[in-house]
């Protein structure tokens, strides 16, 4: 069981309020990704779950049972760092195994748990290995197998995939994801890419200087953002938003429209001329400087071979304008 419940819980740093009081649960199985910009306490936050930080007020739940005092050690939690921190002169074995060896557990239920862990993870080739001797996404497997071999009520991964380059980050994420579906353990993962937390959430958590700006699945925080920050934070590349006149059109302070739902039609209400093209095949991405709406960014089909310079007449699609007051919240 992995169900975690925060009430009420605060930390500040002697005058400076981190994380000023966040309610939130956390099903048992779910996974729940923290995203937000640098500096919006999301890491702050897993670590008061996990016991590596004393919250200042307020109380986590893991099961049903306070653990708001109790030591990381006994909280039932297994964290995978950013860094791997392995063991160099320790074979992937004895790296996995570490943490069963310190808490006095016998040999065979090690090498039972172990080679569990290896073959979840494809690395029963590698145990005999030394961490100089894998690549960075084996690595990081291993940090991970050292978690799941401890058999813990929830994981918990501090932006585990920020020192990998791009194919392995997206390898890896598959890797995670569907070890989540095997073994069915709530899993909390922060990141501050937004991508990582659409594709891999069951529930997104987004952060903004502490506070929880919204919580929902991917799909209706990409449809329904409660306030301009979310708006803001998830889509990429992010919605466009207009102000001014255009808005007040709309009744509305600002409006937001996301560049896959721009359409090139003729008799728009926004004209204006080409500025960066991005032609990535599939997709081709515009920036266009209109007179009337500013810089839009336009996702359009990768076949569209407009380039610097072209004029463009361009329209929101129909009911996917989205409204916000003057206080950045939406607008039913």
């Amino acid at each position: 069981m992995g169900k975690i419940v925060l009430s009420q819980v605060r930390k500040s740093f002697g005058e400076v309020d981190v994380i000023p009081g966040i309610d939130l649960l956390i099903e048992d199985g779910e996974f729940v990704v923290f995203v937000g910009p640098s500096g919006c306490g999301k890491s702050t936050l897993l670590r008061l779950i996990a016991g590596l930080e004393d919250t200042t007020s307020g109380t986590i739940a893991i099961d049903g049972k306070d653990a708001t005092d109790l030591p990381p050690a006994k909280r039932g939690l297994a964290m995978v760092f950013q860094s791997y921190a392995l063991y160099p002169h320790m074979t992937v074995r004895k790296n996995i195994a570490f943490p069963l060896k310190m808490a006095g557990m016998d040999q065979a239920e090690q090498d039972k748990r172990v080679d569990r862990a290896a073959r979840v993870l494809n690395l029963s080739s590698y145990l005999d290995r030394r961490p100089g001797q894998l690549s960075g996404g084996q690595r990081q497997r291993v940090a991970i197998g050292r978690a799941i071999v401890r058999e813990p009520a929830a994981f918990l991964f501090d932006e585990p995939l920020s020192n990998l380059d791009a194919a392995l980050r997206v390898g890896m994420r598959q890797e995670i994801s569907e070890l989540h579906q095997s073994l069915k353990t709530t899993m909390i993962y922060v990141t501050h890419d937004q991508v990582e937390a659409m594709t891999m959430a069951d529930k997104i958590v987004v952060l903004n200087a502490g506070r929880i700006e919204q919580v929902g699945s991917p799909l209706e925080l990409y449809h329904s953002p409660r306030n301009l920050f979310v708006a803001g934070f998830i889509g990429s590349p992010k919605m466009n938003f207009i102000t001014g006149a255009e808005a007040a059109k709309h009744d509305a302070h600002t409006i937001g429209v996301r560049p896959e739902h721009m359409e090139l039609r003729d008799g728009g209400p926004w004209t204006g001329k080409v500025g960066l093209s991005e032609h990535l095949g599939s997709d081709t991405f515009l920036r266009v400087e209109t007179a009337e709406a500013g810089t839009l960014t336009v996702r359009a089909n990768g076949e569209v071979a407009l380039r610097h310079g072209d004029r463009v007449s361009l329209a929101p699609q129909a009911g996917k304008i989205h409204r916000f007051g003057a206080d950045g919240k939406a607008k039913a």
